[in-house]
């Protein structure tokens, strides 16, 4: 026999071999360490299956039986009732959901589930309204009682061969697993040994012995990240100096005056954490977290001015040319008679146009930039810049914020985005940066009512508000998934069309037939997009069909009403900002989800819409059904490097691993000998992912 090491392929453990370990492979499962670190993705816990006749009145239990018979009816105002009867060794239990018609196909006939919930007695029967549902594969249904870890399976391994496979894999080499917390750091924290953790995951003989074997490794796996994290903000914060931008009375009075309101009591702290860095030869590096509406553009520019009264420049880099434009023209309306110089440095310009910007703005003659990605380009060269401010961050990747960090004179770097991000993925994937969240809103800024509309008569009703509130003077956006469709995606001419240019078409002819309709897209050429919202800005447009080129950096105080076509279509975060485009003056604004889908997540989803403005509760429900690549619109932020957390069910271990992260790189503990393994297996692990130096 070989020598046994971690990293050995799997077909040497017992019961294996080439056969088996070919199966194994198709999953991803090649070498020991990875049968080890098969984690079951759930467990079934029998050592608490009530029987119906000893069940106890409005207390949680659970139950084990047999779907008899399910129904599905509708009831009064459109809400549906699903019903199923479970019978329980010959006694029954029936289940009810209302307004969940997608549990009716979640329910197999025949199938054999657990149902957990607290039960009432109905007319000498037993029920359970809303219980937690869980289905018993094939080969878990003879098993009774104890703790029966699920794993993931392939075609060809059935659970019970994989439940010995991983039995066998655990009993021979967990032994080998290399610990790297030191006794203390586990005392501190009540963790146990990965070796114990690991056989306990496996081979629980509790559901508390199980939740403690998960803790510790779970606690692991974001300690290392965030160990990662600490060693990367400490590198930037050593290697570049930032330049030093003074405050007074008198600055802070000069900017307030350019302003034609009252900062909110969220922007005022906001200030205070931006000018306490800027005071400071240290980088800056905060993430501003604002709302919609909550007024995130005043900090930006608060800043920017701190910096040209210092004798500075600063840059404002925007996602599009559109937000790019209208940053451009706010700043130029708020400066317009002062002594301040703004550039606008998009694709837009000419080559003589470029080339006499950048000889400006090299020279120093031009104060602030404002532009899209054209402001990192190599050929731009900075006089003096002292803060960069980076609109709608998780628009660009984490290279584009190192252009501005990079040198050995960095400038204050400040990110913003008006996406509210749940605070486990500010803890991941924006661990490295200072955060300050702005809450509250203007005064007088009211909530947007809004509605879910299914089937014609809720559409017609909808369709009949919509014009009677254009007759009095208001604006809509209907917003579209796509631009275009093919002829055979309409093949229902009763449908609403799902694409901009046929319910441009549609609602122009039909019912806005009386009104001012145009069209927007992001295909159109960039001096027609511009007068087609200037057209809409200045009411001379009642109506704008768009596709969600309008999510972003569009205010029209006027615009009160908004339909989004196939609401389903779009991630959650998304809506919320798209419905933060109306309702930003003094009318009160209505979004209508029109919307045929009837899946569990589409209903959640946009029940959550229509119960709630508060967008921090938004993206925290869109990131626990969609994960964290559709939360900030772009798939390939959605691939976290973890191994075993979950962002959304794990956030208090990641709260308390990214404690004692940052504890142990900012004391230097991290270089004591009792920590070299852990350090060596965060550069190991994360090492090129987070441009980590030798050593840290």
């Amino acid at each position: 026999m070989t020598d046994r090491t971690l990293q050995q392929s799997a077909q040497f453990i017992s019961g294996i071999g080439p056969e088996m370990a070919a199966l194994l492979a198709r999953m991803g499962l090649e070498s020991v360490e990875d049968m080890l670190w098969n984690l079951p993705r759930d467990v079934l816990d029998l050592t608490h299956v009530s029987r119906v006749e000893d069940l106890q009145a409005d207390e949680l239990q659970t139950v084990r039986g047999q779907v008899v018979d399910i129904d599905g009816r509708m009831l009064n105002r459109g809400r549906v009732l699903t019903t199923c009867l479970l019978d329980c060794d010959g006694a029954y239990l029936q289940a009810s959901w209302f307004n969940q018609a997608w549990v009716r196909n979640k329910l197999v006939p025949g199938g054999t589930y657990l149902f957990s919930g607290k039960p009432k007695r109905r007319s000498g029967r037993w029920e359970m309204s809303h219980p937690r549902m869980q289905f018993l594969e094939e080969d878990e249904q003879s098993a009774h009682g104890g703790i029966l870890p699920k794993y993931g399976l392939t075609e060809g391994l059935k659970m019970h061969t994989m439940l010995r496979l991983m039995r066998t894999a655990v009993e021979e080499y967990s032994d080998l697993l290399p610990e790297r917390l030191p006794e203390s750091f586990r005392t501190h924290f009540e963790l146990s040994t990965l070796q114990e953790a690991i056989r306990q995951v496996h081979l629980p003989n509790t559901m508390d012995e199980y939740n403690a074997a998960r803790r510790r490794l779970i606690f692991e796996d974001l300690l290392e990240f965030e160990v990662g994290l600490a060693l990367r903000k400490q590198r930037w914060q050593k290697q570049g100096q930032a330049p030093v931008l003074p405050m007074s009375a008198k600055i802070d009075s000069r900017i307030r005056r350019r302003f034609p309101f009252q900062f909110t009591p969220g922007q005022n702290e906001a200030i205070t954490d931006v000018v306490a860095d800027l005071q400071r030869d240290i980088p800056m590096h905060r993430l501003l977290q604002a709302d919609v509406g909550a007024g995130k553009t005043v900090i930006a520019i608060y800043a920017m001015l701190v910096a040209v009264a210092a004798g500075h420049q600063a840059v404002l880099m925007a996602p599009t040319e559109v937000l790019a434009n209208q940053h451009w023209q706010t700043l130029s309306s708020l400066l317009f008679d002062s002594q301040v110089n703004i550039q606008l440095l998009t694709s837009a310009l000419t080559t003589a146009q470029r080339r006499e910007a950048l000889t400006r703005i090299k020279e120093g003659a031009v104060n602030l930039i404002v532009g899209t990605q054209a402001v990192i380009q190599q050929d731009v060269l900075f006089h003096k810049l002292g803060v960069a401010v980076i609109d709608e961050q998780h628009k660009f990747g984490v290279e584009q914020r190192a252009v501005f960090t990079s040198s050995q004179d960095s400038p204050h770097v400040l990110v913003m985005t008006a996406t509210p991000i749940p605070r486990s993925l500010c803890m991941t994937m924006f661990g490295d940066l200072d955060l300050t969240l702005i809450n509250d809103k203007p005064p007088g800024r009211q909530a947007v009512v809004t509605s879910r509309i299914m089937g014609v008569g809720a559409r017609k009703k909808a369709w009949q508000f919509i014009t009677k509130q254009l007759q009095t003077g208001r604006q809509a956006y209907v917003v579209c998934p796509r631009i275009e469709v093919s002829e055979q995606e309409v093949a229902d001419p009763l449908e609403i069309p799902v694409s901009a240019e046929t319910v441009f078409k549609h609602l122009s002819h039909n019912e806005l037939k009386d009104f001012r309709v145009e069209l927007l897209h992001g295909q159109m050429d960039r001096e027609r997009k511009q007068a087609t919202m200037e057209r809409f800005r200045n009411q001379e447009t009642d109506v704008l069909v768009s596709t969600t080129v309008i999510e972003v950096g569009v205010d029209v105080p006027n615009a009160t009403l908004m339909a989004i076509m196939q609401a389903e279509r779009f991630g959650l975060s998304q809506l919320h900002q798209l419905r933060g485009r109306i309702g930003r003056g003094k009318y009160q604004g209505y979004c209508f989800l029109y919307s045929e889908a009837d899946s569990e997540e589409a209903s959640q989803r946009l029940a959550t819409l229509e119960q709630t403005n508060d967008g921090f509760q938004v993206a925290e429900a869109d990131f626990e059904l969609r994960g964290p690549g559709d939360v900030l619109g772009t798939r390939q932020h959605g691939a976290m490097p973890l191994r075993v957390a979950h962002l959304v069910r794990d956030v208090k271990v990641l709260e308390e691993a990214r404690g004692a992260a940052f504890k142990l790189v900012e004391s230097g503990r991290l270089h004591d000998p009792e920590y070299q393994s852990l350090h060596r297996q965060v550069e190991e692990r994360f090492g090129s992912l987070l441009s980590l130096t030798p050593g840290g």
